[in-house]
């Protein structure tokens, strides 16, 4: 029997990691975790495992432009996720996809460093990201290395970046996890003076594609409608639980285990 009733459309502009731990893959499974329907359009190719990225390749503006509208063209889309851009002329490129979506939320992944540490992009690609797209994003969720980027503070704390960052965006999520803090805090802040704590317990170990879940679920939580504190103490809790859940194929990085094992 035809469900007329679809689930939330996701519009999810991703690179493609051959390991499957992060990427479109990651963007996928979490989504479907969610109980939405992602639509992958891909940016960019990677040479890369679960310990780091070898190389990249950006996809042809036009190859993604035209992925990008078939699907808009042809399904109605909830909400956008933004991951691997990889260069200055990508970040132009959604900037034009999104005007074809007024009012449709933004989940912003500035994927500057694989978890391994190698760079994805140029400097100029975290300049062009923060004077351009985080004014038309509904939320950027950086790890502290990539705000510092992003606000060109090398040394700077979550707050201080923050400051400099709230006037380009709305909503900023800084994961943590990169000190040797015994509880992880993930620090919510907003334009309007909003403050958000998170805390969790820190797990063993390092995971390869946790940004890409977290962001995700973020994008899958917004398109549900759910407003945008709740929808980041969701995505926090689940990915959470991936990464608790986590196993590891490979020789480097945990993979976040982002659908129960009792799938078909």
């Amino acid at each position: 029997m035809n469900n007329f009733n679809s689930r939330p459309v996701v519009l999810c502009l991703s690179g493609h990691d051959p390991s499957g731990g992060a990427g479109l893959q990651a963007d996928i499974e979490a989504l479907l975790a969610q109980g939405c329907h992602a639509a992958p359009t891909l940016t960019a190719l990677t040479v890369q495992d679960t310990r780091d990225v070898v190389d990249f390749r950006v996809l042809d503006r036009a190859w993604v432009l035209a992925q990008a509208y078939a699907v808009i063209d042809d399904l109605p889309i909830a909400a956008v996720k933004l991951g691997m851009l990889g260069s200055v002329e990508m970040v132009d490129t959604v900037v034009q996809i999104m005007q074809r979506l007024p009012g449709v939320p933004l989940v912003c992944d500035p994927v500057l460093r694989a978890g391994g540490g190698g760079a994805l992009g140029k400097d100029d690609v975290g300049y062009a990201m923060r004077e351009r797209l985080l004014p038309i994003a509904t939320i950027a969720t950086p790890n502290l290395p990539e705000a510092r980027i992003l606000a060109e503070l090398p040394e700077g704390t979550a707050d201080e970046c923050a400051e400099k960052l709230l006037p380009f965006i709305e909503h900023l999520l800084i994961t943590g996890g990169h000190g040797e803090e015994q509880q992880v805090h993930n620090r919510l802040y907003s334009r309007q003076g909003g403050h958000h704590d998170f805390t969790c317990a820190r797990l063993p170990g390092s995971y390869h594609g946790s940004g890409c879940t977290l962001a995700s679920t973020l994008a899958g939580r917004l398109g549900h409608g759910e407003p945008v504190i709740s929808a980041v103490r969701s995505a926090l809790d689940y990915t959470w639980r991936t990464l608790r859940d986590a196993e590891a194929p490979g020789r480097g990085q945990y993979i976040p285990r982002r659908l129960p094992l009792d799938l078909p």
